[in-house]
């Protein structure tokens, strides 16, 4: 599983601009909403993961590097960097279709009992 990648694809919509959000002042697509694609694209590549287990993102770091306008594509791709037991750590990366970068980071993520997770909050 090491080194497996995964990529989605949105399309940027007003409610995902920093304006919307409130995280700045212009219709352009947020880190708020670029770090949610970042965290689903990893999330999506644990879905065989045992009946009652799901994951949880712990950490994101990235780097917001290029807006990105209403209508514009972006696609993200995860790649599991490391496994060490319950923990999944990755690389991800969000690209446009001109193959600019608009940002990258590092993301980890636990496997948890949804039961147990659920029952100490």
């Amino acid at each position: 599983m090491l080194n497996q990648s995964h990529t989605q694809t949105i399309t940027v919509i007003e409610s995902q601009t920093a304006q919307f959000v409130g995280s700045g002042g212009l219709p352009v697509f947020s880190t708020p909403s670029l770090i949610a694609l970042m965290e689903s694209t990893a999330m999506n590549m644990l879905t065989d993961l045992p009946e009652g287990k799901t994951s949880v993102g712990t950490e994101i770091s990235i780097k917001h590097l290029k807006a990105s306008a209403v209508g514009a594509k972006v696609h993200c791709t995860a790649t599991i960097t490391e496994i060490e037991g319950r923990r999944y750590s990755f690389s991800v990366k969000a690209f446009d279709d001109n193959d600019f970068v608009l940002g990258e980071g590092t993301h980890e993520r636990f496997v948890v009992d949804i039961e147990k997770f659920m029952s100490k909050l």
